[in-house]
């Protein structure tokens, strides 16, 4: 009987490692985007009692996207702890990125900013525009639509690396457009001038 038994269940897993093998397969071609949304069809159909939870389990294709892992549940102020900006401009591209990575807006202006700082109990900016500003001019953030500022990628690198500023600075230099040489005839425009 115990024989017929340990049969039934090796094929029963058997039969499940094929099917599991069979859904990996398929589903490994497909974008994050579709996995998320097959699999989660699959726990309506089947009315997991559970479904809800099972949803928290199954990470979206917001929480997916990224080149390294971090925790996402951190508050604006333990996030500046973590980073420890010195300047005014570092702490704007810090902001910048929580705005970015944490509250989904990747699109902000100098008033988002401003807040957020408030919502991290930082010390007020002297003149919150000329930080921004100051930001943009320095490389870690670009214009986006309609006014607003965005993240730059060099930013965005800059921040991640910090608080080991040698590797930040490092990441922000090699960001920065070289300067182009003068040609010999530019030279000698400007000395005859």
């Amino acid at each position: 009987m115990n024989n017929e038994i340990e049969k039934e269940t090796k094929s029963e897993e058997l039969n499940e490692l094929k099917i599991l093998q069979h859904i990996l397969t398929d589903l490994k071609d497909l974008n994050i985007e579709a996995r998320e949304r097959i699999l989660k069809t699959i726990l309506t159909y089947f009315d997991f009692a559970s479904l809800k939870e099972a949803e928290k389990t199954i990470p979206t294709a917001r929480e997916t996207v990224g080149t390294f892992s971090e925790n996402r549940n951190i508050s604006p102020k333990e996030f500046l702890l973590e980073k420890q900006p010195e300047t005014d401009v570092e702490r704007v591209a810090c902001l910048a990125y929580y705005l970015t990575h944490y509250l989904d807006t990747p699109h902000f202006k100098t008033i988002d900013v401003s807040k957020l700082n408030t919502d991290a109990a930082q010390r007020k900016f002297a003149n919150a525009a000329m930080a921004v500003d100051n930001a943009a001019k320095q490389g870690y953030l670009v214009p986006a639509i309609k006014g607003h500022k965005q993240l730059s990628a060099a930013g965005e690198r800059f921040v991640q690396a910090l608080p080991d500023r040698v590797v930040a600075k490092e990441a922000m230099a090699k960001a920065r457009p070289r300067k182009k040489q003068k040609s010999k005839k530019e030279i000698v425009r400007e000395e005859t001038a």
